[in-house]
């Protein structure tokens, strides 16, 4: 017999499954119906053959409906069902810019390069947001919560590419760091620490970026969800009773207030590898996000296509753990 618990967790990968089974036919769709495909482009080249265009709308499936194959016998030898296929088995296509490369393989490597970016700025802006926010809400009404506060709703409403911008020019003027890339050009490492070291010298500014507006946007949330935590009953139950303040904090509000927190990273942790994107065009940060405006310019749409559904993929996975961590944080959410 499955539990309550059971039971809302099946709920919730069904509904994770489903929404990603339209989220692919929705990509699918989407970048049929887009104008300027540059394959179809070269399959109506007049400079070409007709034997050199029949051979090229076979390669890309051209010649193949959309959908269903309503006029053969085999209803489902359709781009769509052939997309499904390909995708089963973990291919995404073959890149029109890139010489013929498998998307797959481009964004595995664009989407390592994301990651070494985004998981320690998730980190640190988490940890500080959080830690100061609860900070300023112990210290609420003082100089501490009035400078906490002023200092995260700036760096929150600044546009990411505009504070990386600020970032760019004081970190490479006074601090002589990287303006760029992943690693020196041309550089020669005498051991795997100073290829390391190279590329942690070029992840400090776009990584200083990213934290310094995660930071902001999770102190405001903090330390909103901290008093009205401390305005609770149970709260000033506990003061009556004589309880220090830092015991309070620790065994009854922080548990409270981290519930929405919770929600909020896991979220953001998706939206995150996408928002990644301005801050890696400005700091030419080889990720998920510089490939993705390349492909735009190029009208590379097998790699978009595939950068899409990634991203999509991404924010649904990390919806579908921030519901679990709900749940097993607050057992009221999956009994109902």
């Amino acid at each position: 017999m499955v539990t309550g618990r059971g039971q809302f967790l099946l709920r919730r990968v069904a509904w994770a499954v489903v929404t990603i089974a339209v989220v692919i036919t929705f990509n699918f769709f989407l970048f049929r119906i887009l104008p300027g495909d540059p394959a179809k482009a070269g399959v109506k080249d007049p400079r070409l053959t007709e034997e050199a265009q029949a051979a090229l709308t076979e390669r890309f499936g051209l010649d193949k409906p959309v959908f269903l194959n309503l006029g053969s016998g085999e209803l489902f030898d359709s781009q769509y069902f052939i997309y499904l296929g390909q995708l089963a088995q973990g291919d995404l296509g073959i890149s029109y810019q890139y010489r013929d490369q498998p998307v797959a393989d481009l964004l595995t490597a664009a989407l390592a390069n994301t990651l070494w970016l985004v998981l320690p700025a998730q980190v640190i802006g988490v940890a500080l947001g959080v830690a100061l926010g609860l900070v300023a809400a112990w210290r609420r009404k003082t100089g501490i919560d009035y400078g906490a506060l002023a200092a995260a709703l700036v760096l929150w409403s600044l546009p990411t590419f505009f504070l990386g911008l600020i970032l760019l020019l004081f970190g490479a003027g006074a601090l002589g760091l990287p303006t760029g890339g992943r690693a020196t050009i041309g550089a020669e490492y005498a051991s795997p620490l100073e290829a390391i070291a190279d590329l942690v010298t070029h992840l400090i500014l776009p990584t200083l970026t990213l934290s310094l507006v995660i930071f902001g946007e999770y102190l405001v949330i903090m330390r909103s969800s901290v008093l009205d935590v401390f305005s609770e009953d149970y709260i000033l139950t506990a003061k009556a009773k004589g309880l220090r303040t830092s015991r309070i904090i620790r065994d009854h509000a922080l548990r409270n207030a981290l519930l929405p927190m919770v929600t909020l990273i896991a979220l953001d942790f998706g939206f995150v590898v996408a928002g990644a994107i301005q801050t890696e065009v400005v700091f030419s940060w080889p990720g998920l996000g510089l490939l993705t405006v390349n492909a735009v310019g190029q009208k590379d749409y097998p790699v978009l296509q595939g950068a899409f559904l990634l991203i999509a993929v991404a924010v649904v996975v990390a919806n579908l753990l921030a519901d679990m961590a709900y749940g097993f944080l607050d057992p009221r959410v999956s009994e109902a």
